[in-house]
């Protein structure tokens, strides 16, 4: 008995993740030149260092979203992730990058609100009226991302943005997140949508 419901819980945990890795392993590019042209990429924050610049994973993010713009794949970036105060603000250290890297300012939109990855799907759809993306991230996150977007009404095709060898602990860390992950991103597109998203402002900096 207890050896069936290990192998129960076992399947429970890594089907979603296999399952949304087959689905969307198509619609996902390894580089700017290989992806579709696009009005917009999405590009998804993944935390800052303690001096508030972008963790080597989230340069690694607007480095690939800004090829994509210098090779006219899109037009415009939006920028998502989270800001608590001054001090930590994701989608304003990812737009200092973007400048950094040639970015027109008024290509740029900044949401403040992109506290999770759903948030930023829905609110990528409902609040900034996105219908057509490319998604910017590393290749582990993409198939949810993808999933939770798709679930929001964007269509959308992934852009890895694996630039650099990762620590083999964050990177174990990370797969092993994703698990779980995507078995509740596979419960939270067949619910209906959140009206989280739509409580949540525009973020005022954005454009």
């Amino acid at each position: 008995m207890a050896i069936l419901v290990g192998l129960l819980v076992f399947a429970i945990f890594l089907i979603p993740r296999w399952a949304l890795a087959w689905r969307f392993a198509p619609e996902i590019v390894a580089t700017p030149d290989l992806a579709p042209t696009q009005p917009i990429a999405i590009v998804f924050g993944a935390g800052l260092r303690r001096d508030g610049s972008p963790t080597l994973v989230l340069a690694d993010r607007v480095a690939t979203a800004a090829a994509l713009y210098h090779q006219g794949k899109v037009g415009r970036l939006l920028f998502s992730g989270s800001a608590h105060g001054d001090r930590y603000d994701e989608p304003a250290a990812m737009r200092s990058l973007a400048l950094k890297m040639g970015i027109p300012d008024d290509r740029l939109t900044l949401d403040r609100q992109g506290l999770r990855t759903r948030l930023t799907c829905q609110r990528a759809s409902e609040v900034y009226g996105i219908q057509n993306a490319l998604l910017v991230t590393q290749r582990f996150h993409l198939p949810r991302a993808l999933a939770l977007c798709h679930a929001s009404g964007i269509q959308a095709a992934g852009v890895a943005a694996d630039l650099h060898s990762y620590s083999g602990r964050s990177s174990r860390i990370w797969e092993l997140r994703e698990y779980p992950a995507c078995l509740a991103a596979l419960i939270e597109t067949w619910l209906p949508p959140t009206n989280q998203a739509a409580r949540l402002p525009k973020d005022p900096y954005g454009t």
